[in-house]
C-alpha cells in the first residue's frame, strides 16, 4: 500500500512541473524529476495527459488510504515502527524534489487542453505541500500513539498503585485465611476432645454391658434372672457358708437389704459378715443365742428390735451413716428401730470380704459352728448411701426391686461352699404361699 502512495505521489508531481523520463535497469524503474524552462511546450503524449486528468481520484484514493492506515495503526502496535521509517524516507524525497525545483527557478506555464472538459486542475506545488502536511501529521499522531502505548505499559504511577492494592488485598485474605484455619483448628480440637470423651463413655457402657453378659452366661440356667434364687444353708456347721465375689469401697454411709427365713434355736445365727485385714467384725449382723439381732461396725455393738426366727420370709434392712453413728432398723417394710453412737465418724474399710452365713475371726475363715445362720437368705443387696423409707417399703411390699449399686444380688456374684446350695426362688410368690 506504501509503494503505490510513493508512485502516486511522484507522478502528480511529475505531470506539472517537467517530463517523467524511466530508464529500464537490472534492478527495476528509476524515475527522474525534471524542471521545464518557461515557454517550453508542454504538448505531452495522451498517455501524460490521461494521468494529469487523473489527478482527483487518486487524492481522493490518497485520503482513503490515510483513514485506513490510521485504523491499522490503533489496531497493529507492531507496525508503527515500519510505518514511521517509510514517513520518513517519504518527505525526504519529496524535499529533495523540491529542493531541485526551486534551485531551477522555472515557473510553471498554466495551458491546458482541450481534453481537461473545463477543470482547472490543482497547482502541484499546493498538492505537494498539503501532502507534505499531511504527511507530518500523520507522523505526529503515530510519534503520540506510540508515546502513549509506551507510557501506558510502563512502569508508571498506575501500575504502582495497583501494585499496593492487590498487595493490600492479598495481605488481607492472608490473615482471613489464616484466621480461618486457627478456628478451624480450635474446633477440630474441641471435637477431638469431644469425641474422646464419648468414646471413653461408650467404651465404659460396652464394658459394663460385657460384665453383665459375662455375669448372665455363668448363671445357673434354671433361674428365670439373675436375681431370682436363694443360698440354703440348711446345717449349723462351720463349714456351709456363700461368699460375695465383690468387695466394698470405702464408705462413709450403707444400707444392706435381705430376705431371711429362719426357724432356729436359739438365735438364727450370723445372716452375713464383713471383715477387713485387722478387724474381722468391720460389718456384722448376728443373733446369736438368746441375745437379741445385733449390728456391729467396727466391733461396735448395737441392738436391732428385730424378731425373724418364726421360719416365715422376712425382709430386713439396716442403715448407717458414720455422722453421729446413727442407725435404722426396718422389718417388712416398717422401721422398728433407730439409734446413734455406732462407731460414729468411723469410715467402712475397703478391700474386704464379704461372708453369708458365718462369722469371721479373721478374713475369709476360722468359723465358729454355734454363731453359723441355719435357714434361707436371698436378695442381699447393699448401697453406699441411707435408703429412704419408701424405697425400702417398696421392696418389701414387692412394689419394685433396687438392686445394690455395691453390691447386686446376682448368681454370678455368688458362691456357696461346704454343702451350702443355690436354687431358683420368686421370692414375692413364695411369700404370698407362706402367709
Amino acid at each position: 500500500m506504501m509503494r503505490a502512495l510513493f508512485v502516486a505521489l511522484l507522478l502528480i508531481y511529475a505531470s506539472g512541473s517537467g517530463k517523467v523520463a524511466g530508464a529500464s535497469g537490472a534492478k527495476g524503474n528509476r524515475f527522474v524529476c525534471t524542471a521545464v524552462p518557461a515557454g517550453t511546450d508542454l504538448s505531452c503524449p495522451v498517455e501524460t495527459i490521461n494521468r494529469v486528468q487523473s489527478t482527483s481520484p487518486q487524492e481522493e484514493e490518497l485520503r482513503n488510504t490515510i483513514i485506513q492506515l490510521r485504523e491499522t495503526i490503533l489496531q497493529q502496535k507492531e507496525t508503527i515502527v515500519s510505518q514511521q521509517g517509510t514517513i520518513k524516507e517519504l518527505n525526504s524525497k519529496l524535499a529533495r524534489c523540491e529542493a531541485d525545483a526551486k534551485s531551477r527557478g522555472s515557473p510553471r506555464r498554466k495551458d491546458y487542453s482541450k481534453n481537461t472538459m473545463g477543470d482547472l486542475p490543482r497547482d502541484p506545488t499546493e498538492s505537494v505541500e498539503q501532502l507534505g502536511k499531511t504527511m507530518q501529521s500523520l507522523k505526529d499522531r503515530l510519534e503520540s500513539l506510540e508515546q502513549q502505548l509506551r507510557a501506558n505499559t510502563s512502569g508508571g504511577i498506575f501500575p504502582n498503585e495497583l501494585r499496593d492494592l492487590l498487595k493490600r488485598r492479598l495481605t488481607d485474605l492472608e490473615s482471613q485465611l489464616l484466621t480461618r484455619v486457627a478456628e478451624l483448628e480450635e474446633e477440630k480440637s474441641q471435637l477431638y476432645n469431644e469425641t474422646t470423651a464419648h468414646r471413653q463413655r461408650t467404651e465404659n457402657t460396652l464394658n459394663s454391658l460385657l460384665e453383665r453378659i459375662t455375669e448372665l452366661e455363668k448363671s445357673n440356667s434354671a433361674f428365670k434372672s439373675p436375681e431370682d434364687f436363694k443360698v440354703s444353708l440348711p446345717l449349723r456347721t462351720n463349714y456351709l457358708y456363700g461368699r460375695i465375689k465383690k468387695s466394698l469401697p470405702e464408705m462413709y454411709a450403707f444400707t444392706v437389704c435381705m430376705w431371711l427365713k429362719s426357724s432356729a434355736s436359739p438365735g438364727i445365727g450370723t445372716p452375713f459378715s464383713y471383715g477387713v485385714p485387722g478387724q474381722a467384725n468391720e460389718i456384722v449382723l448376728i443373733e446369736w443365742g438368746n441375745s437379741p439381732m445385733e449390728l456391729l461396725v467396727n466391733d461396735k455393738v448395737a441392738q436391732l428390735p428385730l424378731s425373724v426366727s418364726d421360719g416365715r420370709w422376712h425382709h430386713i434392712c439396716i442403715t448407717w451413716t458414720t455422722r453421729d453413728g446413727f442407725w435404722e432398723a426396718y422389718q417388712d417394710g416398717e422401721r422398728l428401730g433407730t439409734g446413734e453412737n455406732l462407731a460414729p465418724w468411723h469410715p467402712i474399710k475397703p478391700g474386704g470380704v464379704i461372708i453369708l452365713g458365718q462369722e469371721q475371726d479373721i478374713v475369709g475363715g476360722r468359723f465358729d459352728a454355734t454363731q453359723a445362720f441355719v435357714g434361707e437368705l436371698s436378695h442381699f443387696n447393699m448401697w453406699d448411701r441411707v435408703l429412704r423409707p419408701i424405697d425400702i417399703s417398696a421392696m418389701a411390699n414387692c412394689s419394685a426391686y433396687m438392686p445394690g449399686n455395691v453390691v447386686p444380688w446376682v448368681d454370678a456374684n455368688v458362691e456357696v461352699f461346704g454343702g451350702a446350695t443355690k436354687a431358683a426362688l420368686e421370692i414375692c410368690e413364695d411369700r404370698l404361699f407362706d402367709s
